[in-house]
């Protein structure tokens, strides 16, 4: 076991929950006061906000849950998905579903929190049969269904889109509730157009409702070189989004305010299609900026700007490994890797500056000089980055073997020293082990050697009658938040089980050679 001692700043809070959700939620419940009802567009992710704990520390993956739950009775979801998306499968990224089955995950998971989702909204329906089978499984499970058609010229002709050819055309979704969230598995679901259609008919039978945006990023209150801002650019490098000075906020209060391109290039037929749907004098026409149309109150939960700072250019660095990634897989072009090398620059950043890929590959380097079996080209290595209290990281490494492959080395290592048991005692039975590897050789796999999730299984059989073992099951919840780099792409069977345990992962993004030994 290859242990590394690295001398780094304790993790500190940079982020308090509590003191933003009070101030989110009373900002929230301003809006909606001069209002029958408020359509609340929900940006980002419902639940499981990954990105916003990794550049916000101390921003709970839950927190989004924690304030609907706040708001109670006085809410009701709405799920958007785009029919394109469904016909191209599209996936979402972290957990690795499809967005319709996100959405499926999404409200079961709400109904254990007592949080249902009272309906869902087809987008750019166009009879596709892929979106007829989707709204069946979820008629089958009580779930309301309506669809939208896609509005030609909608950025082009706010006469049309206000009128019976365009949103008089949508399905009319009723509500019970006084605020409505509008919530989609990821962009383009067509949340605002269904917002906007909603508030449309509502005026025409006398119901005073009103919109706003609630997105984490970019903070609208922090410049727009703040790494935390310029993080939210990496996360989204891949479709081009940018933050910029919002000019309509500037020119109405004189007030610099961080919006994002999209917003600010689409605010105007917006803001026509609000004068449109509302008479004179109505408080949504008060609209002048798309800065007003946000809630977002972020930037008051920020309790250390220099920790949030430092979180954000990691993530920045993070990002820049997973289109790397993207890349070698074909999922994006050349102009996502430069956007995202102009962003790296912007913060001063280098791939260098993440210690645990640093030692990954030194683990491959030091295997490859050690080993005169295996060609150099077979040779992996990993590190894992784990964070005693009050103590400094310690990163521990592995090296791909006959036995296990360098991630499951790396993850062993892991276990094992957070329970305390030494390098030299075995803690997976050598039965199990075998017999693992002669299931493989007999069903044809080149690669014998046990990734992640067998590990993970043999760990648990041995777990049995075994107590270092089970020293070691206990010991991967410590695992939920660390540091993991490969310097190779790692499988289907390691990936799944290392999301799953929480590993913050990355990766060289090479293409190992087949072990076989």
């Amino acid at each position: 076991m290859t242990i590394l001692q690295v001398i780094l700043m304790i993790r500190k809070k940079g982020f308090d929950t509590s003191q933003y959700l009070a101030a989110q939620i009373k900002r929230i419940m301003e809006r909606v006061d001069h209002f029958d009802k408020l359509y609340l567009e929900f940006g980002g992710k419902l639940r499981y906000d990954h990105h916003a704990s990794r550049v916000l520390p101390g921003f709970e993956l839950d927190t989004k849950v924690q304030m609907l739950k706040k708001l109670g009775e006085n809410i009701e979801i709405i799920h958007c998905i785009s029919a394109k998306d469904i016909e191209r499968r599209k996936i979402r990224r972290d957990f690795g579903l499809t967005y319709e089955d996100q959405i499926l995950k999404d409200i079961s998971d709400l109904k254990q929190l007592e949080l249902d989702v009272t309906a869902v909204m087809i987008s750019r329906y166009s009879g596709e049969h892929t979106s007829d089978k989707f709204k069946q499984r979820l008629e089958n499970r009580g779930i309301r269904v309506f669809t939208t058609h896609e509005i030609t010229d909608y950025l082009t002709d706010p006469d049309k889109v206000v009128s019976d050819l365009g949103y008089g055309k949508f399905d009319y979704v009723d509500t019970e509730k006084k605020i409505i969230i509008v919530t989609a598995p990821g962009p383009g679901s067509g949340k605002m157009s269904f917002a906007m259609s909603q508030i449309y008919h509502d005026r025409q039978e006398g119901i005073m409702s009103t919109f706003a945006k609630f997105e984490t990023f970019p903070i609208w209150n922090l410049p727009v070189d703040h790494p935390v801002n310029i993080a939210y650019e990496a996360a989204t490098a891949d479709i081009g989004d940018y933050n910029c000075v919002d000019p309509f906020h500037k020119e109405a209060y004189g007030i610099e305010a961080t919006n994002y391109n999209r917003d600010v290039e689409n605010f105007s037929i917006i803001k026509k299609i609000i004068e449109k749907i509302t008479p004179a004098g109505d408080p949504l026409a008060d609209i002048k900026s798309p800065t007003d149309m946000g809630v977002n109150m972020a930037k008051e939960g920020i309790v250390d700007d220099s920790v949030v700072r430092q979180a954000s250019i990691d993530e920045i660095v993070r990002r820049h490994y997973q289109y790397q990634r993207d890349f070698v897989e074909g999922n994006v072009t050349h102009d996502t890797l430069e956007r995202m090398d102009r962003i790296m620059t912007r913060v001063n950043a280098k791939p260098e500056d993440r210690t645990v890929a640093i030692h990954a590959n030194r683990a491959l380097e030091e295997s490859s000089k050690k080993s005169k079996i295996m060609p150099r080209e077979m040779h992996t290595g990993a590190a894992i980055e784990i964070q005693p209290k009050e103590k400094a990281s310690i990163i521990l490494t592995g090296k791909q073997s006959r036995i296990l492959n360098s991630e499951s080395a790396a993850l062993l290592n892991a276990v094992k020293y957070i329970a305390g048991i030494p390098d030299e005692i075995d803690v997976l039975s050598p039965i199990i082990i075998e017999s693992i590897m002669k299931l493989k050789e007999q069903m044809g796999t080149m690669d014998t050697s046990l990734d992640i999730k067998e590990v993970l299984d043999a760990l648990a059989v041995s777990a049995v009658f075994n107590p270092n073992a089970a020293e070691c099951v206990n010991a991967l919840q410590e695992l939920d938040g660390c540091e993991m780099h490969s310097t190779h792409l790692t499988g289907r069977g390691c990936e799944k089980a290392l999301k799953e345990l929480g590993l913050i992962l990355t990766t060289d993004a090479r293409i190992p050679m087949v072990n076989n030994w």
